[in-house]
């Protein structure tokens, strides 16, 4: 492991040593091994401690992350500058174990290590992190990183929010805020911040308004709504689909539901953060249940070494210390890169069935405006590499994009997998039902389709799910509803084909 921080320092690298003894545990357990009593495992992007249940609120605390010049030497760290609310408010045996956080997050506020230079130009850039804890919950990290206000050469800084509170589009808006205040005086922070933790976080498709005043402007009302389809709340596909076409989508998507190991590359922090959580969503109504770091630190880049499934985001100046690694898809999602995968298997274009392949590329037209179809963009089986320009005015609108791209990959698990239902066999007591998994391969169709289903379901996405479909009696979501929906229009199609039969005979 790289040796960038302090001797010390022993909270960040006693948090550092805690996952990778975890990752190791990972690395040495046959998968063979696997029962029905085995727990949910987690992404582990960074272990940190249990924080104090505050999933009310819109955030637990606020921080602002400075770039100090080391005494004597030519390098940056990272420190704290200014944070909401204080720890001091806490009780000593939590403020301690956050302060451990605390130190673990500068890691993610400036992954690229020490190796800083004073700039007078910086774009500044929005992107998140997962925490995840010792007890299996997670924390959301969200960081903007900008060039603090000043005169001449200065390093750039970083506002990073930690919520349990998944929500990317609600966070930018409310870091929009947080820096046209820090513009003023850093003072006018903390009244926004304080309004905004004693507002209630609204349900799915609400809206909260927070009071701010703001000197020379007056009492400001900002609207902040949380979108309708809280389980893409926290995704964005415009940047996926901004970087790779639709086949290679596919690609990266038969790569992911046969939990292999894959790293993404890119320049921009935030584009490794939105592509990561946009492929993980592309899997719903499973979840990845292996390594996920949206962004690497490089303290951490020995993690690519890891022999088990991961979704890694790593900066493309890092390239010479992943690309030694095989049996993986590397994926470079730079503007003209000359190839879009730098390393591959060779198989993952033929993972997917063929004619469920072809339905996922024509679901994914759909999701531009009819008075758009004829642009140059929304012709994707070129396979050239146009698409990187930005969306244009009237494509659609990234909740309308969120629906269609979502309800398209959905639909091809409710045809391969959707007949799981008819195959759990119900025990009387309250016993746990047994999902007879033989007879659901042997009844998947179409036959060109069981391939896929055989490989499928020996990852332990499917088998996770499937051990909670066999805990609950009962199954309500999205996902059953569109596989309701979808046997019932299987059932009008037959019935209608027998109708026009009977009439030729």
């Amino acid at each position: 492991m790289s040796n960038e921080l302090d001797a010390g320092d022993h909270g960040p690298m006693k948090l550092l040593t805690t996952m990778f003894s975890s990752l190791q545990e990972t690395f040495h357990r046959d998968r063979s091994d696997r029962d029905s009593t085995l727990p949910r495992p987690t992404a582990p992007a960074l272990v940190v401690t249990s924080a104090q249940n505050q999933s009310h609120l819109f955030f637990e605390y606020l921080v602002v992350v400075s770039l100090r010049k080391k005494r004597g030497e030519g390098t940056y760290e990272p420190q704290i500058t200014y944070q909401f609310p204080k720890l001091a408010n806490m009780r000593r045996s939590q403020r301690d174990e956050e302060e451990k956080s605390l130190k673990a997050i500068l890691l993610f506020c400036f992954p690229e290590g020490v190796n800083w230079a004073p700039l007078t130009e910086y774009a500044s850039e929005t992107f998140s992190f997962v925490l995840t804890e010792v007890d299996g919950s997670r924390r959301n990290g969200y960081c903007r990183r900008l060039l603090p206000s000043g005169k001449g050469a200065r390093p750039p800084e970083a506002y990073c929010i930690i919520s349990q509170v998944a929500c990317f589009g609600l966070f930018s808006k409310i870091f929009d805020e947080v820096e046209k205040r820090r513009q003023i005086s850093m003072a006018m922070i903390y009244p926004f911040m304080q309004s905004l933790r004693e507002a209630p976080f609204p349900a799915p498709g609400n809206t909260v308004k927070i009071k701010s005043f703001i000197p020379e402007s007056g009492t400001e009302v900002i609207s902040l709504t949380r979108p309708l389809d809280s389980w893409l709340e926290h995704v964005d596909f415009r940047t996926l689909f901004r970087c790779l076409t639709d086949e290679e989508v596919l690609r990266v998507f038969a790569s992911t539901v046969l939990e292999r190991r894959i790293i993404f590359m890119a320049d921009e922090l935030s584009t490794l953060s939105q592509v990561l959580h946009a492929v993980a969503a592309l899997l719903y109504p499973f979840t990845w249940q292996h390594t996920f770091i949206s962004i690497v630190p490089s303290v951490l880049i020995d993690v690519v070494m890891a022999p088990t499934p991961y979704l890694l985001g790593v900066q493309k100046n890092k390239l010479d210390d992943v690309i030694d690694q095989s049996d993986m898809l590397i994926v470079d999602l730079t503007e003209g890169a000359e190839n879009t995968f730098i390393t591959c298997i060779g198989d993952e274009s033929t993972i997917l069935p063929e004619k469920l392949q072809g339905e996922l590329l024509q679901a994914l037209c759909c999701r531009k405006d009819n008075s758009n179809k004829t642009d140059s963009i929304s012709n994707k089986s070129n396979h050239m590499r146009e698409h990187h320009s930005p969306y244009k005015p009237n494509d659609r609108t990234s909740e309308e994009l969120n629906k269609v791209v979502s309800e398209a990959f959905l639909s091809f698990f409710v045809k391969t997998v959707g007949h799981f239902p008819s195959y759990v066999k119900r025990r009387s007591g309250g016993q746990p039902g047994v999902f007879q998994i033989n007879s659901f391969c042997k009844a998947s169709e179409p036959k060109a389709s069981r391939q896929f289903v055989k490989r499928f379901i020996q990852t332990q996405m499917f088998d996770l799910f499937i051990q909670e479909v066999e805990r609950q009696p009962t199954q309500e979501g999205f996902f059953h509803q569109k596989i309701a929906e979808y046997q019932q229009s299987k059932k009008k199609e037959k019935a209608k084909r027998g109708w026009v039969r009977g009439l030729v005979v």
